[in-house]
């Protein structure tokens, strides 16, 4: 499985690509601004889009999804089934977002694809249907604003809630495997292991 990073956004919005080894299939994560070099390396790759996939509904993680969906048609938008509202509707950043998600992902579904599996986790409390993906063949999971290197997502928007960030962190990422990789949102990543033993604003 390869795994290439590309910021978007004037937040520095980490937008990844991922590819699996054997079938050349992918999906991006996080489309929060149209990247054209993402899409170069797709195509450069041979890579097959099958997914679009938000952690959340926050404009600096959707603003690019129409603009993807054009090039993917065939892609299928999966966000949590509580932040599909939150998807579609004007951002901040002057655009409109019209794709309606085709799956609304609910906590603990499992999507295989080629020789990888997607498990979705609810992680309430940066928003009210935040989610990360889990990759147990690879120890792999992207946080999206739930969880940053030495860092956790805001709680002060609207439908944030500090209880629930900190409760989904110790009870969903916490118990991966220490080694897990996490790829979040925005910063650079980090690993489960570090996180348990380092970070300040997950208690107890």
């Amino acid at each position: 499985m390869n795994i290439t990073s590309f910021a978007c956004s004037p937040y520095q919005t980490n937008s990844y690509l991922v590819e699996t080894d054997v079938m050349k299939l992918g999906f991006i994560v996080d489309p929060g601004g149209f990247v054209p070099a993402l899409v170069e390396k797709a195509k450069t790759d041979e890579v097959d889009i099958k997914y679009i996939i938000l952690t959340h509904g926050h404009s600096d993680h959707r603003a690019g999804l129409d603009q993807y969906k054009a090039e993917y048609p065939d892609a299928q938008v999966i966000v949590y089934e509580k932040e599909a509202p939150s998807v579609t509707g004007p951002t901040e950043f002057g655009n409109v977002v019209n794709t309606v998600p085709d799956i609304l992902a609910q906590d603990g579904q499992e999507i295989k694809l080629d020789n990888i599996t997607l498990r979705f986790l609810f992680t309430p409390g940066h928003t009210p249907g935040g989610m990360c993906i889990f990759i147990p063949e690879a120890n792999v999971l992207f946080s999206g604003d739930t969880l940053f290197r030495q860092s956790i997502g805001r709680t002060d928007f609207p439908g944030g809630s500090y209880p629930e960030i900190d409760r989904a962190i110790k009870t969903k990422l916490y118990v991966l495997p220490d080694e897990t990789q996490v790829f979040p949102g925005h910063m650079g990543p980090t690993t489960i292991g570090f996180e348990k033993e380092n970070n300040p604003f997950v208690f107890g």
